[in-house]
């Protein structure tokens, strides 16, 4: 028997949480949460006492150095995961790194050679992908129900103005790199090549953050993705794959449970429920990440095919090239 995979987790914020309570509800033979850092030490201590875990620091550099954790859950802001990344690769921790990896290509394309170079796991915790209507789709494409992928339609927006981590620019904000790594991952789900062109067009805040976004990738043939990201209003939520012979769609398509297939039956996966509840819609689903990490590390292997160091270089140059065309520049650039 393998032995379980032991977890350091990263910031005791509302994501953190989340991704323990998606792992209380796998085996504990297989996984477990043995520690978690915060740079206010009386929040991890709380944070640790909340998921029953032993060990609580108050840097990260102590979760770095700790012997007992294999592989470190980053739900720290955008800005920090570089440096924490960073910091755990140095000390031989393997990561699963909240999205956005990094805050652009420079930044991301530094940590995965530097990952590769040590050998360690890394992913971009791209969790929409592990869900099984994700793995479901990917099959229907693949078996050609479909026909050639033409066209995807995905919105993703909320009323999320006053939200600080997405309007301030010090805190790495806006929709390109909150809400747009999602609509990106699905249409390259999808299309599965890198968009030949990309037109952007969006509305910057007083902080010069993006609040609305619409961009279309356009791939070869003239096929293309059309997005639409806010933080003003709600949208639908949903991504359309359209195919020559018929569509599906996923429903609150960053994670998935439901999904109109292309006989327009709903097909429905159940989620478990953990012990706590969370703070995010369909949290648990946080598990099929952290299991497809488990697997990865058992075989030895640095990357996970749903998410390669590839496809999060290519978000990430994406993601770039978005905020360039409507005029979004962080420090890190």
């Amino acid at each position: 028997m393998p032995s379980p995979l032991r977890w350091g987790i990263v910031s005791a914020g509302k994501i953190s949480h989340d991704f323990c309570v998606a792992l209380s509800t796998l085996p504990s033979d297989e996984h477990q949460m043995i520690a978690v850092a915060a740079r206010d030490k009386q929040r991890a201590e709380e944070f640790a006492k909340k998921h029953e875990m032993p060990k609580h620091f108050g840097t990260y550099e102590e979760l770095a150095k700790c012997g007992d954790v294999d592989i470190v859950y980053v739900g720290a802001l955008n800005p920090q995961h570089f440096d924490i990344c960073m910091l755990m690769l140095e000390h031989g921790k393997h990561i699963l790194c909240e999205k956005p990896l990094c805050m652009n290509h420079k930044q991301a394309k530094k940590l995965i050679q530097y990952a590769e170079m040590k050998k360690l796991f890394l992913m971009e915790a791209v969790w929409s992908r592990f869900f099984p209507a994700y793995q479901y789709v990917k099959k229907q494409i693949a078996s050609g129900v479909l026909g050639d992928i033409q066209e995807v339609e995905v919105s993703f927006g909320f009323t999320l103005e006053d939200v600080d981590r997405l309007k301030k620019k010090d805190l790495g904000g806006g929709t390109v790199l909150d809400l747009g790594i999602y609509t990106i991952q699905v249409s390259q789900w999808a299309f599965q090549e890198p968009p030949q062109q990309i037109i952007a067009k969006g509305e910057v805040n007083s902080e010069g953050v993006d609040i609305d976004v619409q961009a279309e990738l356009i791939y070869s043939g003239k096929r293309k993705s059309k997005m639409h990201t806010s933080a003003k209003k709600e949208l639908d939520n949903k991504a359309v794959i359209k195919g020559t012979k018929g569509q599906i769609t996923l429903l609150q398509f960053w994670c998935p449970t439901k999904l109109i297939d292309i006989d327009g039956q709903e097909k429905e996966w159940v989620l478990p429920k953990g012990k706590l509840a969370t703070n995010y819609l369909n949290s648990e689903g946080l598990r099929y990440e952290a299991e497809a990490a488990r697997q990865c590390i058992l075989e030895g292997k640095v990357q996970n095919e749903n998410v390669s160091h590839n496809d999060s270089l290519l978000f990430a140059q994406i993601e770039d090239e978005i905020r360039k065309q409507i005029g979004v520049v962080f420090p890190e650039d």
